[in-house]
């Protein structure tokens, strides 16, 4: 039987744990030290971040046309995305009532200049009253009147185009019984490429954002590119279908070929008012981590000894550099190197104070 020495393992032991123990307390050392980091200082910038909005193309000229009396439609002459010509036919109601009214007036008419030319005559030669004469006279003015209403009536029982464009929608067919003033056709003037981005504000922006801030738009219509704008007007009052303000931005240059009513549009707008509403501070792209959309965190210190994790908005990035709109509030300096391995509240070593500038 063979025989097992234990006493040569047992005295081995005192020395495996020796070599061991200097290595875990260099660690623990480790774990302990300070992270040599660079900071800079922070400083809020007023007005200088453009505000993001989103909304639809449309022009400043759209329409409702309608007949001016109701009827049966006659011919509806064109359909949707028609181009139309100033002064064009498009659409005719069914005039057998208009035209036999039309001829009423005229008869009417008629009659009312023989009665007025026989008391004419008739007051020559003292035969009728001077009242009679002037009751001829008023009937007669009247029945003027009358015919020159139902030609107006009669124009408008038809429908042009009030100016070069396109049809955006019919919504009425031939054969439909319609009523005076409901809408057949939806046209515009953007024949002209007189373009719109009508985009909706909330408070805040309405009072930052003016007439003639410049912006910059862009559609997934033509992606890669960016078309100029300048904001011509905003609404004084709110919309009550949608509980935001509205402004109009128009489109520089010719009109764009990929732009269409109803499109959706995103706008950049550069305001030229400073707001605190505005206020971002700017930092490098690399000092943000665990970036979710408008939700990050940095790191930032305030007396130069421990570095704390905070959450911040970002409202957007613009030549890589993130804008932050919220959360550094009571931070007095950033950390922009050294961010990977700092934990919060982690002791850091300024590395370079006199690389730190002003953001």
């Amino acid at each position: 039987m063979k025989r097992i020495y234990y006493l040569p393992v047992l005295l081995c032991i005192p020395f495996y744990y020796s070599c061991k123990s200097p290595a875990t307390k260099n660690n623990v050392a480790t774990l302990g030290d300070t992270i040599p980091v660079q900071i800079v200082k922070l400083d809020r910038q007023y007005g200088s971040t453009p505000i993001a909005l989103s909304g639809q193309f449309t022009t400043d000229d759209e329409v409702m046309l309608s007949f001016k009396t109701g009827g049966i439609i006659n011919s509806v002459l064109v359909k949707d995305g028609d181009a139309v010509k100033k002064g064009q036919l498009l659409a005719t109601l069914n005039l057998t009532e208009i035209n036999a009214q039309m001829q009423q007036a005229k008869l009417n008419l008629e009659k009312a200049t023989r009665d007025h030319q026989r008391s004419r005559n008739l007051y020559a030669d003292s035969v009728a009253t001077l009242e009679q004469l002037q009751n001829s006279k008023t009937a007669l003015q009247i029945a003027e009147q009358q015919l020159d209403l139902v030609r107006f009536n009669r124009k408008y029982s038809e429908i042009r185009a009030e100016k070069d464009g396109y049809v955006l929608k019919k919504m009425a067919d031939v054969g439909q019984q319609i009523a005076s003033g409901s809408p057949v056709l939806q046209t515009n003037g953007a024949h002209a490429g007189k373009w719109l981005l009508k985009v909706g504000l909330s408070d805040q922006e309405w009072a930052v954002i003016q007439v003639n801030d410049p912006a910059k738009i862009e559609t997934s219509a033509l992606p890669g590119q960016f078309l100029d704008g300048t904001v011509i007007r905003k609404s004084e009052g709110i919309d009550a279908a949608t509980g935001t303000f509205t402004a109009y931005i128009s489109l520089s240059g010719s009109k764009p070929t990929a732009v269409a009513s109803g499109m959706f549009g995103k706008a950049s707008i550069k305001p030229s008012l400073k707001s605190k509403m505005n206020a971002d501070w700017k930092v490098p792209y690399e000092a943000l981590l665990d970036g979710d959309g408008t939700e990050g965190y940095v790191f930032i210190t305030n007396d130069n000894k421990t570095a704390r994790k905070v959450k911040v908005t970002v409202r957007g990035i613009e030549d890589h550099m993130v804008n932050i709109s919220d959360g550094l509030q009571n931070a007095a300096a950033l950390i922009i190197s050294g961010s990977a391995y700092l934990t919060d509240n982690s002791p850091i070593k300024i590395q370079s104070p006199k690389t730190a500038a002003k953001l």
